[in-house]
């Protein structure tokens, strides 16, 4: 019968795990419970609920840092920051509808263990760059804790780097220290009308390698402008290909009017105001628009920009292919028809001759289960991989069921 343990701090989630070594019984670790249609099924008879660790433990907006317990929820977070003009710079994803929710449910270490990133992710980094100290329990029963509450720590090793990605293989984590940044004054977005993916790639090329500091560029073909909440976008009937550009206000206003003179070769050029450009870019850091249908799996591609369009071009010729490009053509979300494979042998051809990975992010258990969720690493690769999990967690008491990122 299964069975789960609910820890109220950290003391009991390492007596729980101290029984599963003992006993030689694997876990299920789960904060809220958002991500778990990501990666492959489950393979554990008893549960480690971690949820009841939950609230900020203390935020200093002066000192640019916030503590909190790993199940707080993204919401509550995201609301204390906007209170004080601030932000999580890395612009962590909500996959609660991609994945089959009905609400924002993530929290604060769901998001540092898939290393989300959204499209601020090719100027502030990842989760990995913001997250600056973390408490947690191992594998082997034993508390730790590494990184401290300030920006410039060079103390101990940089385990913060290796925890973003580990989807919960390497820990159970009791605390976070998080790095927060002001929020923009105002938020531009440029658009670029009509192109294909070859000339959007070359337009975001010109803006990313321009002097305006753009914070985010995508693609969106014309087949999925057409979901857009944003209502020019989804009147617009044709491909966008959307710079964004951030900051105080006069600059904002300075920046934007130069990059779409600049842009104005490549065609028809408009722009976005704060408020649709914020709702636009929740709807790509988010993958809203292939959310439905819910039966359909879901890639995450990533690839060097400059080959982007030609990955995405390829792909777009299986039947039934949907896609729409982030980080300068460097990231690829793909949807197919629903198959027994997902379309992996395919996929994951093409992305592999560009020197690029692919993720299985959404499909049925049982494909998940046949599938590899994560690409397949390079011997060498692996072999590290394992002797990291198996230094944190030798008897793979921690989430046996997920297949280890090594990201």
């Amino acid at each position: 019968m299964a069975s789960t343990f609910k820890p109220d701090d950290a003391n009991q989630v390492e007596e729980a795990i101290a029984w599963a070594v003992a006993n030689g019984e694997p876990l299920e670790l789960s904060g809220r419970g958002s991500k778990k249609a990501l990666g492959r099924p489950f393979q554990a008879e008893t549960a480690l609920d971690l949820s009841a660790l939950s609230g900020v433990i203390d935020y200093e907006p002066e000192e640019l840092v916030l503590t909190a317990y790993p199940s707080t929820p993204m919401a509550e977070i995201e609301a204390l920051l906007a209170a004080n003009n601030q932000m999580l710079a890395f612009e962590p994803m909500d996959l609660t509808a991609l994945l089959g929710g009905t609400s924002s449910e993530g929290s604060l270490a769901g998001a540092l263990m898939i290393n989300s990133g959204g499209p601020r992710r090719i100027k502030a980094g990842s989760a990995r760059d913001h997250l600056l100290g973390f408490e947690a329990v191992s594998g082997r029963a034993e508390q730790f804790k590494s990184g401290a509450r300030v920006v410039k720590n060079v103390t101990g090793y940089d385990l913060p780097k290796i925890i973003c990605g580990s989807y919960g293989t390497l820990a159970a984590v009791t605390k976070i220290d998080v790095k927060v940044l002001p929020s923009p004054e105002k938020v531009y977005t440029v658009l670029v009308l009509g192109l294909d993916g070859p000339a959007a790639v070359k337009a975001m090329s010109a803006a990313m390698n321009s002097a305006y500091e753009v914070s985010a560029a995508a693609h969106v073909p014309a087949d999925l402008t057409g979901k857009s909440a944003v209502s020019y976008i989804k009147g617009a009937r044709v491909s966008v290909t959307a710079l964004r550009i951030e900051g105080f206000g006069p600059s904002v206003e300075r920046r934007c009017a130069d990059l779409r003179e600049e842009l104005s070769a490549f065609g028809a050029v408009e722009e976005l105001h704060t408020t649709n450009s914020q709702s636009f870019w929740r709807e790509v850091r988010d993958v809203q628009y292939l959310v439905a249908p819910l039966s359909a799996p879901v890639w995450r591609i990533s690839v060097p920009p400059s080959g982007g369009a030609d990955v995405a071009g390829r792909l777009s010729a299986m039947d039934g292919a949907a896609w729409f490009s982030d980080w300068a053509g460097g990231l690829i979300w793909l949807q197919l028809p629903a198959s027994d494979d997902a379309g992996a042998e395919a996929v994951r051809a093409t992305v592999g001759s560009a020197g690029g990975h692919a993720m299985l992010v959404r499909a049925g258990q049982e494909v998940r289960a046949a599938v590899p969720v994560f690409h397949p690493q390079p011997d060498a690769i692996a072999a590290l991989s394992l002797r990291l999990k198996e230094s944190f967690d030798p008897k793979h008491i921690l989430n046996p069921g997920r297949m280890y990122a090594g990201v």
